[in-house]
């Protein structure tokens, strides 16, 4: 699902709403998480999932082409954690597709 089909999902279930509407809410909700992570703060929406920022520490790697050492610095990268009604929903999902596939076989 992108950022435009979950404006137009929405826009479809909130008759009320206009599209633009839609996508005003769904960029100040995507900005707030954002500047929320940007600041360190984890967010967690219950059901769903958290994200957290982890670090990862500074290390050596190697250049693909010339097979040289590279220093990386230490990086923050963003984080999710599935919750496990998500992770229930999903599994329980995928099992019922994977039945199905197996019946037409």
């Amino acid at each position: 699902m992108t950022r435009s089909d979950l404006v137009e999902e929405l826009a479809a279930r909130f008759s009320q709403l206009t599209h633009r509407d839609a996508e005003y809410a769904v960029k100040t909700i995507l900005d707030a998480m954002s500047d929320a992570m940007v600041r360190g703060h984890r967010i967690e929406i219950r059901g769903f999932g958290s994200f957290s920022v982890n670090r990862r520490p500074p290390r050596i790697g190697r250049n693909p082409r010339s097979g040289e050492s590279v220093q990386i610095p230490e990086k923050r990268v963003p984080h999710f954690k599935p919750g496990k009604a998500l992770r229930e929903a999903v599994d329980a999902r995928t099992a019922e597709l994977d039945g199905a596939k197996v019946e037409k076989a």
